[in-house]
C-alpha cells in the first residue's frame, strides 16, 4: 500500500500521509523510519496533519492508542 505523504519536518517528523479507505496513518520519522498506524480515524488523522505540533500531538494521541507496524 502506498501512501502518500506531504512534508511535516517539524518535532522530529520528516513527513506524514493518511489513507482514508484503509484508516491507515503513515508517519516518517527524521531517524528513516516509517510507521504505520492503523484504524484511526479521519479526524485524528485530519488534526494530527494540520497541528502546529504534530510531535506532541502524535505522542499524546496517536502513539500508543493506535496499532502500529514498522514498515522501514
Amino acid at each position: 500500500m502506498a501512501i502518500e505523504r506531504k512534508p511535516i519536518r517539524r518535532g522530529g517528523i520528516k513527513s506524514a500521509g493518511y489513507d482514508r479507505s484503509a484508516r491507515v496513518l503513515e508517519i516518517e520519522f527524521d531517524n528513516g523510519s516509517v510507521i504505520q498506524h492503523s484504524s484511526v480515524g479521519d479526524e485524528i488523522a485530519r488534526r494530527f496533519l494540520a497541528s502546529g505540533s504534530p510531535a506532541s500531538y502524535y505522542r499524546d494521541n496517536i502513539q500508543d492508542e493506535f496499532t502500529q507496524r514498522r514498515v522501514k
